[in-house]
């Protein structure tokens, strides 16, 4: 059965994830449909699937369906077989109320869901995030995805977001009966751009490169490649045992800011006397968090080295992603191809 009369709705697709997941999904042969918030993101999405080497050739269609909204949901999903909802609020400052980034995350999810039952969708892969994971401290400090995010502890708003959200979209399809879905749950991904917009992980990898980062926190974290990401979603999405289930996405065994510094030093030598050198000490970081708000999560993790599990993904969906050394190298060198970083 070929996949040319089957139509996928993407949600989120002007992001990093989202431009990546819709290329591969056209290299696949599927017909794609986009949400997005207002016309001109239609050329940003066509000219991201371009650089990733997929063409549209007349399957990718879009439509203007907001988180916040009902309106549209419906169409959105008529006539649709699947769905990957990546679509989240990412403040890259802290909100002055959480709720401006919990209602949308968890109503969005919501809102998708529902449209999907009403219209007959078989699955929805729901892109949330190792932050529902594995941002409660455990004293093994080894993750799973039995594993929970506690949104009542004392961290930012985007991973209490991620945490409420997922909680409600399971609740819902619980309670309703349906669709089918499987959550993905990516650590911090990298690799390649498609574009100028940075993300918060590539935007550290640039921070890297044009030294206006010389001292890191000592914080450990899972890295995973985009486009194993989106492997992830591919496989979720079709496999017989990934209805039901969460699945996280990591690379390997999770590296600290310094690490990250190292790798790139080896990679790009002309730009090692750039990367981190120093790194602050725990203590120093709990003091820097209380007037800098960005290094709350550093403070909240309190120098942890997690363990996090890829098993499931590897054993139930057969997945296999790339090394973490390729990935941040790959990211550095889409940001020197795309001159948003120079020597």
């Amino acid at each position: 059965m070929t996949n040319e009369n089957t139509t996928v709705l993407v949600t989120g697709a002007t992001g990093h994830l989202g431009g990546h997941s819709v290329a591969r999904l056209l290299g696949e042969g599927y017909r794609v449909r986009v949400t997005i918030r207002h016309p001109d993101q239609e050329r940003e999405v066509v000219a991201r699937v371009r650089r990733a080497g997929a063409e549209p050739d007349g399957r990718l269609h879009f439509l203007i369906a907001e988180l916040t909204s009902d309106g549209n949901w419906d169409r959105a999903a008529a006539g649709v077989r699947y769905v990957w909802h990546h679509a989240s609020p990412f403040p890259f400052t802290p909100p002055r109320d959480d709720d401006e980034v919990i209602v949308p995350a968890r109503d969005g999810a919501l809102r998708v869901l529902a449209a999907a039952r009403a219209a007959g969708v078989e699955r929805v892969v729901m892109t949330s995030s190792y932050a529902a994971v594995g941002y409660t401290v455990k004293p093994d400090s080894r993750y799973d995805e039995s594993d929970w995010t506690d949104p009542a502890g004392d961290i930012p708003a985007y991973i209490r977001s991620k945490t409420v959200a997922e909680r409600a979209a399971w609740d819902y399809v619980h309670d309703h009966g349906g669709p089918e879905l499987a959550v993905v749950n990516p650590t911090g991904i990298f690799g390649p751009l498609l574009g100028d917009r940075l993300s918060a992980s590539t935007g550290l990898v640039k921070a890297f490169l044009d030294g206006s980062m010389p001292v890191v926190p000592r914080m450990y974290f899972g890295v995973v490649d985009v486009r194993d990401v989106v492997d992830l979603h591919l496989r979720a999405m079709t496999g017989p045992g990934a209805a039901g289930r969460r699945f996280i996405g990591v690379g390997g065994p999770a590296i600290s800011f310094f690490e990250m510094g190292q790798i790139l030093a080896r990679h790009l030598p002309a730009f090692a006397a750039r990367v981190p050198a120093t790194e602050l000490t725990d203590e120093q970081v709990r003091e820097a968090a209380r007037t800098e708000p960005t290094l709350r999560e550093a403070a909240a993790l309190r120098g942890q080295i997690p363990v996090i599990s890829n098993e499931r993904a590897r054993r139930v969906l057969g997945w296999r992603p790339r090394d973490v050394a390729t990935t941040i190298a790959d990211t550095a060198d889409s940001l020197l191809r795309l001159g948003i970083v120079r020597p």
